[in-house]
């Protein structure tokens, strides 16, 4: 599939009324995980494109082009609320996020292994076990607050067990950067890596910051505040990988050709028939963008697309599935890992005057304070022990005690 190839139509074709944007939403005892995280991941996407857009408008002083960005935003917020109302009013807050994070899972390890790069494979691997603790403590939350255990959420897909812990993934931001990467030369691949990770964790960020003072209960508003600022830093660390040198009609081509892959790629492996049309109607509409895309870099850039995509050729379509061996094996092998300015360093090999240390005894200064520490001990003063689903034992011996939470792994040391 070559989406510049596609036959295009005109931006204005796909406004519609207010009932063709209104979707029927899913039935949350019987949707399959995947298509939930599916829903999450094009959302996130076309918040990405609609505040791209919007940052674009605001540093261009050319109107025409303003308005053709204003035409094309309006299309983008239109699919978004369209792919919004897909989740039922019945679901509640909590189990909404299980599915953020398996997405977040689920995602950061499939592209990881398919990843050519080794610096953005290393970004992946080293993030992926922050959202995987996420999932572990959000989940330990739910099964207190609302007695969902949330394996039945992700279908046994995924598994829900102590990762890097969270109270050791706070950082000094300015070790969340890494070097960026030069679209020039990169592989179509990791173009697209780049960009939906960044989106989905940007949509992930956003999610917790807006609903943490929407919960209802001081611990679960803690919890979205500290795993808020996670993401916060995980977007920083995505976000600086993508390359600033392209220029904004370069990069709204690449959003625009990124949302036409993404939502090929749901069309193709969604299993629900009637959000299966809708990804095939939002793909219809996003190669109408792409070619408008197309149009703009030719005019004021004097620019052929394949200047900046050389082969428009969809590389390997993304699926979402299981990958517990994998996160099972960057876990056993990384989980110690922090990061000081570019490079990842095991956490016991740093001096107590490190960034990595300082800022942990800023941020961290009380550990009984730390409420994703405090969610785990609050469950298991009340059940004895923490909820995990695992499939065998943690790799690290020292996470598999379920009487205690560990708060020195990825801090300290591996004891």
């Amino acid at each position: 599939m070559n989406p510049f190839l596609e036959k295009s139509s005109k931006i204005q074709d796909h406004f519609t009324d207010w009932k063709n944007i209104y979707a029927k939403p899913y039935n949350k005892n019987e949707v399959d995980p995947y298509t939930k995280t599916r829903i999450i991941l094009m959302n996130g996407a076309e918040f990405e494109a609609n505040w791209f857009s919007h940052q674009f408008s605001r540093n261009c002083n050319n109107n025409e082009l303003r308005r053709e960005l204003a035409l094309a935003r309006r299309l983008d917020k239109q699919q978004q609320m369209l792919i919004s109302s897909l989740r039922p009013a019945n679901e509640s807050i909590l189990e909404t996020t299980i599915s953020y994070e398996q997405l977040a899972v689920d995602l950061t390890a499939r592209l990881a292994k398919r990843e050519p790069n080794e610096h953005v494979k290393k970004a992946l691997d080293f993030a992926l076990l922050e959202d995987f603790d996420h999932l572990y403590r959000y989940s330990d939350l739910l099964f207190m607050e609302e007695g969902t255990k949330a394996e039945n959420l992700v279908g046994h897909y995924t598994e829900i067990m102590p990762g890097r812990p969270t109270i050791s993934e706070h950082r000094c931001p300015a070790d969340n950067i890494r070097n960026f990467v030069d679209f020039k030369t990169a592989d179509l691949i990791t173009k697209l890596d780049i960009s939906i990770i960044t989106a989905a964790e940007q949509q992930t960020m956003n999610y917790y910051m807006n609903i943490a003072g929407f919960y209802t209960s001081d611990i679960g508003r803690n919890l979205y505040q500290e795993i808020g600022l996670i993401e916060e830093q995980h977007v920083s660390h995505y976000g600086s990988l993508l390359d600033p040198n392209c220029t904004w009609l370069e990069n709204l081509l690449m959003h625009k050709y990124t949302e036409a892959y993404l939502y090929y790629s749901c069309y193709n492996s969604e299993v629900d028939p009637y959000i299966k049309g809708l990804w095939e109607q939002c793909f219809v509409q996003e190669v109408a963008q792409l070619h408008k895309a197309c149009d703009l870099l030719k005019k004021y850039e004097n620019k052929e697309w394949q200047e900046v995509i050389p082969n428009g050729e969809f590389p390997e379509l993304l699926t979402l599935g299981e990958n517990i061996s994998y996160v099972r094996d960057i876990l056993d092998n990384t989980v110690n890992n922090t990061t000081i300015k570019d490079d990842y360093v095991d956490v016991s090999k740093l001096g107590p005057d490190s960034s990595f240390h300082e800022f942990q005894n800023k941020v961290n200064k009380n550990v009984e304070d730390v409420p994703s520490h405090k969610v785990i001990v609050d469950f298991i003063s009340k059940n004895n022990e923490d909820y995990r689903f695992e499939t065998k034992e943690n790799p690290i011996v020292a996470l598999r005690d379920r009487k205690s939470d560990n708060t020195s792994i990825g801090r300290t040391s591996l004891s």
